[in-house]
């Protein structure tokens, strides 16, 4: 938690007004998507993992290029490309799923895939869950790592528990971003 706090001072300020941008054209909180870059890459523009995603918002080759991406690592294409491709995924989950919810949903599949979300959805409604809340949703997915839950589903097997965590990073990144920005400098953190 220093080093984001760390971090919010020494790397955020310059990302602002792009994170502000790619909120103004889709409709969502900045922080969120500053706190998702958080989740990410650290607000590492140069970020890569072993599995080949790259950039300040670890876009595939395949998704930046769906996203008009033409540089993962230049700052502002990432963050546009980011933020498009999760409205993208937003608007693929079922109208039932309502406020707030959408948004988790929405991030677990950029982190897991949207097939695997829609498979604990399906799964949650099996168990008497309500597939349409965050809640139900995020004890399900830790259940697509279960042979005797993931072979009956359509896109199998799945780390179920790292989108739970990758959700609740970004909540808890993002409320003390709205925090800070509130209380000391007087930003709009919305």
């Amino acid at each position: 938690m220093r080093t984001f706090i760390r971090r919010m001072k020494s790397r955020l300020p310059r990302l602002v007004p792009l994170f502000q941008k790619a909120a103004d054209e889709y409709g969502r909180p900045w922080t969120l998507l500053a706190a998702q870059a958080y989740q990410e890459s650290h607000w590492n523009r140069r970020a890569r993992s072993p599995t080949g995603v790259r950039g300040i918002m670890m876009l595939t080759l395949t998704t930046a290029k769906e996203m008009g991406v033409t540089s993962r690592l230049d700052v502002e294409q990432s963050i546009m490309g980011g933020a498009r491709y999760l409205t993208k995924l937003e608007k693929r989950i079922s109208d039932d799923v309502q406020g707030d919810d959408r948004w988790w949903y929405a991030l677990a599949a950029y982190n897991v895939g949207m097939g695997h979300v829609r498979d604990a959805r399906k799964l949650a409604e099996e168990l008497g869950l309500d597939p349409n809340n965050w809640l139900d949703l995020k004890g399900v997915l830790p259940l697509l790592s279960q042979k005797k839950y993931y072979k009956e589903l359509k896109y199998g097997y799945a780390r179920g528990t790292e989108p739970v965590t990758y959700v609740r990073q970004i909540r808890n990144y993002q409320n003390i971003m709205q925090a800070q920005f509130a209380r000391k400098s007087g930003v709009h953190a919305e």
